[in-house]
């Protein structure tokens, strides 16, 4: 990982004593209110800076001053190198201060993106999020929105203007339309206390900055404790299917998860854990949807989260078992080479301590994607029943034999299975780094994230990079 020196704060802002709240532009009229505050979490109080967008006035429309006030918050946030937690309900500019009112959010807009990558940036959801502050919403790195939030850029009035199709904002924007359909939201709940709660819960597993390393989680769970459970998880059959979340909660301390987008790509899981007390980020394919392949929603969801873990220090531990690339013609048409890079670009720049298991299937350039070795991982592990290859022995054998016949063919696939479908042979040739019994994945995991606990990586010397989108 890389860790830079902290810069010197420039203006002190958190008052003394646990708890004391510091408010930032407090007689600035508005709706809305800039403090900094504190979290309570597994660790006990973490300082953050508290935005809070309210409907109390004007359905929440922002005025230039509450952009004003909104980017001042997180400055100060940059300041303090201090994580910044945003509550919005808001109805969009404030139509009656004019274009002033957009350069409003605006201001706010920039000063978010200056915090992307140095404090984590995460926002609560409750109520409406229109226009401009929908925007917002993208800007940060997690997003919890409860059942009644909804967010659009352009309401139902102007769909209907423009396509003539009405449509509920609801059905537009509500809250499982972003669940499921367009990544936005992290996570779900039902009321805003629960989504301070999630929000808290998060936390557990983050630094306050990116000159900061996760804080240990408590657990008395051994770092040593056997996982003999997760090799029975998998099925006899090479096609059958399990549920992925079994095999990472075996592995993570306590059994405890947070899932993030959940709804979102469910063929693959992206959950924060911790391993013997650290936090790691866990990318897995999840074989009970579309057979844990990777389509366009699946490389975007990966690759930002392992973006977000990278940015901020947490390991990452990738649970391989995928055929391949989803496919069809409206994949490709739609930027399956672009987006599938994104996944391959986030993993390739990551410094993070990286560890990959292959569980079962790996081939062809999902293997690649999926942190294989030549990604640059630190560690590749793979269980027996792993297999490494260009593609399945079925489908190799219909283009190398395919004037073969039904008998010829079945001994072909059985030969191309016992030859090349193993984790051995890659192991052979340095693809693989040992191969180990499922039962001892967990203590594998533990020792390797120990002895890479202080991994640093010089970064080059370039402004940035340029991320395939």
């Amino acid at each position: 990982m890389a860790l830079s020196p902290p810069p010197t704060p420039t203006s002190p802002r958190r008052a003394p004593g646990v708890g004391r709240i510091v408010q930032l532009r407090a007689k600035v009229p508005g709706v809305v209110q800039a403090e900094i505050d504190t979290l309570d979490t597994v660790h006990g109080p973490r300082s953050v800076v508290q935005v809070r967008v309210g409907r109390t006035e004007r359905a929440g429309a922002l005025s230039p001053r509450d952009g004003e006030t909104i980017a001042e918050a997180a400055r100060a946030a940059l300041d303090e190198r201090l994580p910044v937690v945003v509550e919005l309900s808001s109805s969009g500019a404030d139509i009656g201060e004019g274009l002033a009112a957009l350069h409003g959010w605006g201001l706010a807009a920039k000063a978010l993106s200056d915090c992307s990558g140095v404090v984590p940036t995460v926002m609560a959801v409750d109520g409406p999020a229109v226009s401009g502050p929908a925007l917002l919403l993208g800007l940060a790195d997690h997003v919890v929105m409860t059942s009644e939030a909804y967010a659009f850029v352009s309401g139902p009035h102007m769909v209907r203007e423009f396509t003539g199709v009405p449509i509920a904002k609801g059905e537009l924007g509500g809250s499982a339309a972003h669940a499921r359909h367009s990544g936005v939201a992290s996570v779900v709940v039902d009321h805003i206390d629960e989504a301070r709660s999630v929000v808290a819960s998060l936390f557990d597993y983050l630094p306050a900055h990116n000159d900061e390393l996760p804080p240990r989680m408590p657990t008395d769970d051994p770092a040593d404790r056997p996982t003999p459970e997760v090799g029975d998880v998998i099925p006899a059959s090479p096609t059958g299917s399990y549920d992925v979340r079994s095999v990472i909660r075996a592995l993570a301390d306590d059994g405890e998860l947070l899932e993030v987008k959940a709804s979102w790509a469910p063929n693959l899981v992206t959950a924060f854990g911790s391993v013997d007390g650290r936090p790691v980020g866990f990318v897995a394919n999840q074989p009970c949807a579309l057979a844990g392949t990777l389509d366009i929603p699946a490389s975007q969801k990966g690759a930002r989260f392992v973006a977000f873990c990278d940015a901020f220090n947490i390991p990452l531990v990738t649970l391989v078992d995928t055929p391949g690339f989803y496919p069809g013609k409206d994949l490709e048409w739609r930027g399956m080479i672009r987006h599938g890079a994104q996944m391959a670009f986030a993993y390739a720049r990551a410094t993070v301590p990286r560890v990959n298991v292959t569980l079962r299937k790996s081939y062809g350039g999902a293997y690649i994607v999926m942190d294989s070795k030549r990604m640059g991982n630190d560690l590749a592990l793979a269980w027996p029943s792993a297999e490494i290859a260009v593609m399945g022995a079925k489908g190799a054998v219909e283009i190398l034999h395919r004037r073969a016949g039904a008998d010829e063919r079945a001994e072909l696939e059985r030969a191309y299975e016992e030859r090349l479908l193993n984790p051995y042979i890659a192991a052979e040739r340095g693809f693989v780094d040992a191969v180990i019994d499922p039962a001892d994945t967990r203590r594998e995991l533990a020792a390797a994230l120990a002895v890479l606990e202080d991994k640093r990586e010089r970064l080059g010397p370039r402004a940035h990079d340029n991320t395939p989108l």
